[in-house]
C-alpha cells in the first residue's frame, strides 16, 4: 500500500500540515517547521502563507486510529 500524505492529528501546532509532512517523509516536525517558516520568509511572507493555508485546504486529516 502507497504511503499518504495527511494532517497529522498527533503532531499540529496550527492545523498539522507541518507535522504530517514530518511523519510522512520520517523526519522531526521541528526541521520541517524551520524549513516552512524560512521558505515563507524567503519567499516574502504572502506566497509562503498562501502555499501554507492551500495545504490546509487540500491535505486531509488523517484518519482516526
Amino acid at each position: 500500500m502507497a504511503k499518504k500524505l495527511y494532517r497529522s492529528r498527533r503532531v499540529r501546532q496550527v492545523s498539522g500540515v507541518c507535522g504530517g509532512l514530518a511523519e510522512y517523509f520520517g523526519i522531526d516536525e521541528t526541521l520541517v517547521r524551520l524549513g516552512v517558516a524560512f521558505a515563507t520568509i524567503a519567499t516574502g511572507v504572502v506566497p509562503g502563507i498562501l502555499v501554507y493555508l492551500a495545504a490546509v485546504i487540500i491535505v486531509p486529516e488523517a484518519p482516526a486510529s
